[in-house]
């Protein structure tokens, strides 16, 4: 058993919804299990859309609108697709009737956002959910029409979450019962069920969202829930990559990396699967692919539990954009004490997530790294906190940089390889690019530092080039085999 998912871009249109479902058939021997993302782009309209009418009406171009012309404008989008995907009449027929049923229970929430001028968590959740559910009408539909047995499910039938609207988390024994009694049987059947990522339900029906690009993490807990043999992640790349290619021309595909070395990497910004998705996954040692569905003869890259070492001492560098960096200066950050405990405890109560932190060894600053659009709330927050501190001048400034970004070199081979870091150092020195902050957990796993904003893509090239390139991975080679012969 399979469980494949899809995301929006391999979705993107009717000729891509049929190029999925016959690639979906020529695995039905192996059991395969959809899990389908929203078309590309539509969750975002979605929640643009929501947003607009709760604030009147008034997209970002100024044009207003009303709920009844958009879903209008959103029904005939999806029509056309419909149309385009199945030709079949009787099974077209079929899925516009429910696509019907849906767009109306849309209009119906959009309408009560527009007249109460609110837009909760709880309502974003309920519209973001549309995407997905008219999305595995249309893959189903088109299985069908291919000739495939295939049914939809909605995922608020299998996956129990939490309330946490926008960022759910599944509660995994109820959900396990549910998946193994309702697609265990069609799969024995030789039914391809299609089920909608990214979307869960409370215990009182209420639907909720894992948050974006939350349909990883769905085939994660289905697959988990089903003990698959295999969890594949269809997207629009060749697999993990050594870095964004967009940055880094050169960059090339991974054939192997661990689960701690993919958590590090989606952690620190890498988009290649959801941050949580190799949770599930590694409590029943399940592996994980990633595959192109543009270039599905291509191996892709196995997310294990497998020797963490291979493909060089450092697997891939990425980036993260849109952070600030929080500075806490001052002799008091040494000398009192709580101040740190305090500053995670008020991080904490503002619900703030901290990517990175740093503590100076001469302990005179503390630094965290958070979202950049938290800053408003949390440097008058922290100056508050610390009011009288700063008036005694035992913290001499709380201080925000939001022109940063983070950079994380990662690779289970740096465990005790010596010379990482002082090559890693010594490479960004000669192209004069200034390290601000570098933290590195005791799991060896992950070098993390700061630069300015301007500097990174130099910044990820020159890493690329002294570790992933060939010249780089010649580099390690040579040292490996000298520090091999000086032992022997």
């Amino acid at each position: 058993m399979i469980v494949m998912k899809f995301g929006g871009t391999s979705v993107g249109n009717a000729e891509r919804y049929r190029e999925v479902a016959r690639l979906l058939g020529t695995y039905l021997d192996q059991q395969p299990i959809a899990v389908v993302s929203a078309m590309a782009g539509t969750t975002d309209w979605l929640l643009n859309t929501a947003r607009a009418l709760a604030d009147g009406g008034r997209n970002p171009g100024g044009t207003s609108h009303n709920a009844e012309k958009c879903v209008a404008d959103f029904h005939t989008r999806n029509f056309d697709v419909i149309a385009a995907t199945i030709h079949n009449p009787e099974i077209r027929k079929q899925v516009e009737t429910v696509v019907e049923g849906q767009l109306q229970l849309l209009l119906r929430l959009l309408t009560g956002v527009e007249l109460l001028g609110e837009l909760s968590p709880r309502s974003l959740d309920a519209v973001a959910a549309f995407g997905e559910k008219i999305s595995v009408q249309l893959l189903a539909g088109a299985l069908q029409d291919l000739g495939f047995k295939a049914q939809p499910i909605s995922a608020e039938e299998l996956i129990l979450t939490d309330r946490t609207f926008q960022a759910a988390r599944p509660q995994m024994e109820v959900t396990t019962n549910r998946c193994r009694s309702r697609l265990v049987p069609m799969v024995e059947d030789g039914i391809i069920p299609v089920v909608t990522g990214f979307i869960g339900a409370t215990d009182d029906g209420i639907t909720t969202t894992l948050g974006r690009d939350g349909t990883d993490f769905s085939a994660s807990i289905i697959g988990a829930s089903l003990d698959a043999d295999e969890i594949w992640i269809w997207k629009e790349v060749d697999g993990v990559m050594t870095a964004d290619p967009r940055l880094v021309p050169n960059a090339r595909s991974l054939r192997r990396i661990s689960y701690a070395e993919a958590g590090e990497l989606t952690h620190f910004g890498a988009k290649v699967i959801h941050p949580l998705t190799v949770m599930p996954a590694i409590e029943k040692g399940i592996p994980i692919f990633i595959k192109n569905t543009f270039n599905p003869s291509f191996p892709g890259t196995r997310i294990d539990h497998g020797h963490e070492a291979t493909d060089g001492v450092v697997k891939a560098v990425t980036s993260a954009r849109n952070l600030a960096l929080i500075t806490i200066l001052g002799g008091g950050v040494l000398s009192v004490p709580g101040i740190a405990a305090r500053t995670f405890a008020k991080m904490a109560a503002l619900n703030v997530n901290v990517f990175m932190i740093s503590h100076a060894s001469s302990g005179h600053d503390l630094c965290l790294v958070v979202e950049k659009k938290v800053i408003p709330q949390v440097i008058p927050a922290l100056r508050k906190e610390f009011e009288r501190e700063l008036e005694l001048k035992e913290i001499d400034a709380i201080e925000a940089d939001p022109q940063i970004v983070t950079i994380a070199v990662v690779g289970a081979g740096m465990r005790g390889a010596p010379g990482v870091a002082g090559r890693l150092f010594s490479a960004l020195g000669r192209k004069s690019i200034n390290i601000m902050v570098i933290a590195q957990g005791s799991s060896e796993l992950n070098i993390s530092l700061i630069v300015s904003a301007d500097d990174e893509q130099e910044a990820l090239m020159t890493i690329h080039e002294e570790f992933l390139s060939l010249t780089g991975l010649g580099k390690t080679l040579s040292r490996s085999m000298k520090q091999a012969s000086a032992l022997s």
